[in-house]
């Protein structure tokens, strides 16, 4: 990624484009008021405030299910070219267990060769079905995240409930303002972060998933906990 790449302009240019899909302009200019100059120079704790706005003026604007589609649609998404084994796999079996064994496999790779952890971590992560692929139970799928990589350690370790949420966040535009008691933001802000789920599933399965946000240490969770409800 360049040097030069500004993610808070590109969400907020992705958020805008999801807006376009379900409000009119006159909503969307609400909606977006105050965003002009922010940008990944911006503070945090300005990030912080602008969305916690923009989040309040979406839920009066919208009913939740539109809401929640607008928010997964702002999602960073998985490469979809390190998906096509598993969507060919999918393709030639159509046996799901078989897919999400495979993803997990790959999974735990990622934890050997990519993070390098130390094994009692590893075990933990695994244990608690966190990261990509899950926990498998019919045709729902329920994932928790893995705490941001460059803490995995110091999540596992950080006894301050506060602190262990900051650490744990995945977010970059409000991550840094999570370890304060009052910066909390609506559960449904993580519909964001569940669209990540949602785009490597329609991938794979060519076909449309919901997801729903089961858990979030936005509001004091201790973790991100989403649901991923695969078409029969």
């Amino acid at each position: 990624m360049s040097e030069d790449f500004d993610f808070d302009k590109y969400w907020l240019r992705v958020f805008s484009m999801c807006l376009d899909d379900e409000v009119d302009d006159e909503t969307k200019r609400n909606i977006l008021a105050g965003s002009e100059n922010i940008s990944s120079e911006t503070s945090r704790k300005e990030v912080f405030q602008w969305t916690k706005k923009a989040l309040s003026k979406l839920d009066t604007y919208v009913d939740d299910k539109t809401r929640n589609a607008i928010l997964t649609g702002c999602a960073c998404q998985y490469p979809r070219k390190n998906l096509q084994e598993l969507k060919k796999l999918y393709a030639e079996t159509n046996d799901l267990v078989l897919v999400h064994k495979k993803m997990q496999e790959y999974f735990v790779s990622f934890l050997d060769e990519s993070l390098e952890l130390e094994e009692k971590y590893k075990t933990e992560i695994i244990k608690r079905d966190m990261g990509m692929a899950g926990k498998l139970e019919g045709r729902t799928i329920f994932a928790t995240k893995i705490p941001k990589s460059t803490f995995i350690k110091d999540w596992f370790e950080e006894t301050d409930s506060l602190k262990k949420r900051a650490i744990y966040c995945h977010c970059p535009r409000i991550r840094d303002v999570m370890d304060k008691a009052e910066n909390e933001l609506p559960m449904y802000h993580c519909y964001c972060g569940a669209g990540f789920y949602k785009g490597i599933w329609e991938e794979i399965l060519q076909k449309s998933v919901e997801v729903e946000v089961l858990e979030t240490v936005m509001n004091r969770g201790e973790v991100c906990k989403i649901a991923i409800h695969l078409p029969e």
